[in-house]
């Protein structure tokens, strides 16, 4: 048994997925924010209107609008995760092995087309050359 002095008090243990570039985390964390208060702003909304309050008409007004940021907002992350995969590039394991056996697959042939053209020219001048035999 250990110690308690022994003991780490947080171990890290590996994640199956990266963690998002820096500029995607940022673009999700301001769209898990602007939802969250247009999810609030709309709840206001609701309930005054339920109680016929003068506030209704303003928070539907601006919970329409918040649902457009919102919706720019998500939007945002999306994009900025396509530009940061085009511009910094996605190493994929599995197509570079992919890629790798392809390769090989191809020196293959090109091999064996190789040998069965040597085959075909050597074995054509040995038949014309016993032709030119046979015929003398």
């Amino acid at each position: 048994m250990e110690t308690a002095a022994g003991r780490e008090l947080w171990v890290d243990e590996p994640v199956g997925r990266r963690r998002l570039p820096d500029p995607v985390r940022t673009a999700a964390v301001r769209a898990v924010l602007i939802t969250a208060l247009t999810l609030i702003q709309a709840m206001v909304a609701f309930f005054c209107t339920l109680t016929a309050s003068w506030l209704a008409f303003p928070m539907v007004l601006s919970s329409v609008g918040s649902t457009v940021v919102a919706t720019w907002s998500v939007l945002d992350v999306w994009v900025t995760r396509q530009v940061w995969n085009q511009r910094h590039g996605v190493v994929s394991t599995p197509s570079s092995t992919a890629r790798r056996l392809r390769r090989e697959r191809r020196r293959a042939r090109r091999a064996a087309r190789a040998e069965a053209r040597a085959a075909a020219r050597t074995g054509g001048r040995q038949r014309a050359g016993d032709n030119r035999l046979s015929r003398a």
